[in-house]
């Protein structure tokens, strides 16, 4: 299934807002189940605004010990789009700040909200992958392995006089 809204639909629909629902597999996302978006699509004029909130359980692999586990991922979207092209506006680097960011659709007709969940829940995935708060990193921690003394390392140090 195809998941797109066209602006003409957008522009259509009551208030300019639509209501969309995603509930499906994302490829690429290892997902327990599918991952499930309540969006609301409305037009502003010149723009269209995105916002809503993504649902579902990732599979994910452990960074320290390598052990898979479920992370519960639970985020709000906010996105603007620009319908008209913004390089003449923006033909000088500009610094944007938090809110002032707005993506070009370039001359596009639709919003491909698929793409803009894969994007959404790879930048929402944690930098540092953990299982929990008491990972151990895959210690070796068996008792043949541990010694008593930690101090039995340096026994056997020898240490050279300096030649002059």
């Amino acid at each position: 299934m195809k998941h797109v809204v066209t602006v003409d639909d957008i522009e259509k629909s009551d208030n300019k807002t639509l209501y969309y629902n995603f509930d499906d597999v994302i490829d690429g996302i290892d997902s327990d189940g599918n991952i499930k978006a309540s969006l609301e699509i409305k037009s502003l004029g010149e723009f269209i605004e995105v916002s809503g909130n993504v649902k579902g359980i990732l599979n994910l692999e452990c960074d320290l010990c390598l052990k898979n586990f479920k992370y519960d991922l639970n985020f709000s979207i906010d996105e603007m789009f620009a319908k008209t092209a913004l390089q003449d506006e923006y033909g000088k680097e500009t610094e944007l700040r938090s809110g002032q960011f707005v993506t070009d659709m370039n001359g596009e007709d639709d919003i491909d909200v698929y793409d803009l969940l894969y994007q959404y829940v790879i930048l929402n995935l944690p930098n540092k992958k953990v299982c929990g708060i008491n990972c151990n990193g895959d210690i070796f921690t068996q008792e043949d392995e541990i010694s008593e003394n930690k101090m039995d390392v340096f026994k056997n140090i020898q240490i050279q006089p300096k030649s002059k």
